[in-house]
């Protein structure tokens, strides 16, 4: 499966449901329903399974997560609302995965889910596409046309006794596994991900006018935007000007003034609360604004386009940012340019025929003051320090075909359009406290202890690596720096950030503990975030005295907007894990000589070795059975050993891989080892 972040135990919406909470006052008056019905003090708490079996408890009344042994789930399924009661010491099995305490699960409070999809087996069964859910369900009824192979969408009966399975009607059949389409069409429903807009509302979107608002005249400055090149949208652009004064400049972040277009509780603004986010899958993108509405909004090199923006006044010589303002604007981009164009300008110095000597000053210019930001702010807040890289899969869903894989790093032109987004969101945060406007902060909590711990140990044990404290950056960047550049480098890295807490969106501004920020917003990508287009609306109604959004409306928003982006990282992780697979399986059809694969160990069951390629951005299996039959399992090393071979597998060790197959029920890659 493709590599990502642990997945927080909070996420409040699951496929084909989203929960509707009971008020504290009703989850109070439950709790206390079943405590005098059963005598025994409970907790109640949103559990999260792993694919492992077992589960673990977010308390609701906050606490360290509570492990739920297999045996104690009742009939929970992975994000429902559950009371459970602790478990005596002794009753904990010592076999299970965590030190804290052990509960068993009394009752289910509240379903996540009444609907899930999967696809059809023999003996009217269908396997969850989930791994979440472990059992298959047995349908009963109507198979509504569909037939074995197929992707379809099952009502859940729960089971009404722990010894009694799950079962289902098919609701309606999605389509063929197997295909692009059908196999993100499957995704889409599972994660209740919304359509892309209908030709009526995009038709209505394009009606929509402009509201009107006193704008500054910026047409006359170098300003371009700076996007990937397959870019569906242009919502920010920069601009540089010199002052009087020859240390100092005028960086200008001018983003897309989508609160122009989308007033407050208007029609476009509820259907963008409703997808929270863009969802961009590989093959397929649902846009959060209809299209037609993003090609007026977008800023365009060929005509003069409506700016929210912010001026950043910046020492050149130093990099600190000495004051910042914010206004409305119209603005003419120079000229389109993409990340691999200035990378090769930076890197090499080469650029298109069309480019003027000015044109190129000011580019040289941008990409030196934005590196002399970028070690200001790396002196000043200490913020984490992690080249990060993922392999992306290009898909033509039009073909129904995947093109390819590629390797995604972050790079100095990625960079210079980062350090100007980090330091506008910064500045506004910072406008929003002041003036005391209900906004909406880009929050990163402190690691957890129990985390660190967690990696600490796997460092040791894996790699032979000592961490240190890593409960502050300072220790965190020296821990990173200190990393040999290899191929083990990647995998650590991988899993210092599964260690990391997710960020999240609060009403109240907090610490950002990867950015070392204590004010930090999102404004910068207004037209794919509706985090970023509540702030500019309410930014917009301070400056002509309307009504804001008071800061208990910005809390719910902020709690179900967190759940929406998780949801869309689960989906995109679920889409690419799947096309990934079957793009392999592909490809060594068609090799006449099976693709040699170098793969990094990172566990060691009796049951085989988990495998990270990172070349292909997966895990992969290796069963013990395709091991030659001397090799063994000691339990006690953590390594599998042949006597007659003279040789030994531990975590941490190199090997060369042969893909075997790939096991769509398990979502894995299995790997047979060059020996």
């Amino acid at each position: 499966m493709a590599k990502r972040s642990k997945k927080s135990l909070n996420n409040s919406k699951k496929g084909g449901f989203k929960r509707k909470s009971k008020s504290k006052a009703g989850r109070r008056a439950i709790k206390k329903r079943i405590k005098a019905k059963t005598k025994r003090e409970l907790i109640l708490g949103i559990i999260a399974i792993s694919p492992s079996g077992f589960g673990f408890v977010a308390p609701e009344d906050g606490g360290d997560d509570i492990f739920i042994p297999p045996q104690h789930l009742h009939s929970a399924m992975d994000g429902d609302s559950v009371s459970i009661e602790i478990l005596p010491e002794r009753r904990i099995d010592r076999n299970d995965p965590t030190k804290g305490k052990a509960g068993k699960i009394i009752e289910v409070v509240e379903r996540a889910r009444y609907t899930l999809v999967g696809k059809l087996l023999a003996n009217h069964k269908v396997r969850p596409l989930s791994k979440r859910i472990a059992a298959d369900i047995k349908i009963k009824g109507s198979l509504c046309g569909a037939k074995r192979g197929d992707w379809v969408e099952v009502i859940i009966n729960p089971p009404q006794d722990k010894f009694e399975g799950f079962t289902g009607s098919i609701k309606k059949k999605i389509g063929k596994a197997g295909t692009i389409q059908s196999d993100l069409d499957a995704i889409v429903a599972e994660y209740s991900l919304e359509p892309p807009y209908d030709d009526e509302m995009e038709a209505f979107a394009n009606s929509l006018e402009p509201r009107e608002i006193e704008r500054v005249d910026l047409t006359n400055l170098f300003c371009v935007t700076i996007d990937p090149a397959d870019a569906k949208d242009y919502d920010d652009a920069v601009s540089l000007k010199q002052t009087d004064d020859a240390d100092v400049v005028e960086i200008g972040v001018h983003i897309a003034d989508v609160a122009t277009w989308i007033a407050p509780n208007s029609r476009i603004d509820k259907e963008a609360r409703k997808r929270g986010f863009t969802s961009y899958l590989p093959g397929r993108t649902l846009p959060m604004l209809p299209r037609q509405l993003t090609a007026k909004i977008s800023l365009r090199p060929d005509g003069e386009s409506f700016a929210h923006t912010v001026i950043l006044t910046v020492n050149k010589k130093t990099g600190k940012i000495l004051s910042s303002k914010r206004f409305h604007s119209r603005v003419q981009i120079t000229r389109r340019l993409t990340f691999p164009m200035v990378q090769n300008f930076i890197d090499n110095g080469e650029y298109p025929a069309e480019w003027s000597n000015e044109f190129r000053n000011n580019l040289t210019e941008l990409v030196k003051i934005t590196q002399t930001m970028r070690k200001q702010r790396k002196k000043q807040e200490q913020f984490l320090q992690i080249d990060s890289s993922e392999v992306r899969l290009l898909c033509d869903e039009g073909a129904d075909k995947i093109i390819g894989m590629q390797l995604k790093e972050q790079k100095e032109a990625d960079k210079l359009i980062e350090e100007c987004m980090l330091a506008a969101n910064s500045a506004v945060a910072t406008e929003l406290i002041d003036k005391h406007i209900s906004g909406l902060y880009r929050n990163h909590p402190e690691p957890m202890p129990e985390k660190l711990e967690e990696f600490a140990a796997l460092m040791a044990k894996t790699f032979n690596l000592s961490v240190g404290d890593l409960s502050n950056r300072v220790n965190c960047n020296n821990f990173l720096s200190s990393l040999a550049d290899n191929e083990r480098k990647p995998v650590i890295i991988n899993a210092f950030v599964r260690s990391m807490p997710r960020a999240l969106y609060e009403n109240e501004p907090a610490l950002h503990f990867g950015l070392g920020k204590g004010r930090y917003s999102h404004f910068t990508s207004p037209i794919r975030r509706y985090s970023d287009l509540i702030v500019h609306q309410q930014l917009w109604a301070a400056e002509v005295n309307t009504r804001l959004k008071s800061k208990i409306t910005m809390e719910k928003l902020a709690a179900d907007i967190s759940a929406k982006e998780e949801n869309n990282d689960n989906a995109y992780f679920a889409a690419v894990d799947r096309l990934k697979l079957r793009y392999l399986e592909e490809q060594s059809e068609d090799d006449e000589v099976p693709k040699v694969h170098e793969g990094l160990i990172i566990k060691i069951t009796g049951n085989g070795m988990l495998v990270d390629v990172h070349s292909l951005g997966i895990y992969g299996f290796i069963p013990h059975e395709l091991l030659p039959r001397d090799f063994r399992f000691n339990a006690s090393e953590g390594e599998l050993f042949s006597y007659q071979r003279q040789q030994a597998f531990r975590a941490g060790d190199f090997i060369f891989l042969h893909l075997r197959g790939v096991d769509y029920a398990k979502g894995s890659a299995i790997f047979k080892p060059i020996l």
